[in-house]
């Protein structure tokens, strides 16, 4: 199985992202969901990739905090959401190490 590449467009930067074969619909929502997010923040123009990648880390991981904390005992919810935080920290390396790289 080879890895694929999809190029996300995220707070108006593209980058291009590898990842397993048949992820690629799934890592293109995923990064349309975090331009959605930073969108929604007039304060990104002219910041740098890091920083653009701080504030989502910031935003979803908040999202995550709100979620388990209105989970109560659902454990099924409760790891779905470790799994897209991990997923989420996962694809913001590549992001950075794409970025240290250009």
């Amino acid at each position: 199985m080879s890895a694929g590449n999809v190029t996300l467009a995220i707070a108006g930067r593209n980058y291009t992202i590898a990842c397993g074969p048949g992820e690629e619909e799934h890592i293109a929502r995923l990064g349309a969901s975090i331009d959605a997010k930073l969108a929604t923040l007039d304060s990104l123009t002219g910041q740098s990739p890091e920083r653009i990648l701080l504030y989502a880390s910031l935003l979803l991981a908040d999202e995550l905090h709100e979620a388990k904390a209105g989970t109560g005992s659902s454990d099924a919810n409760a790891e779905a959401l470790e799994n897209l935080a991990d997923r989420m920290e996962a694809l913001a390396r590549r992001l950075e190490t794409g970025a240290a790289s250009t």
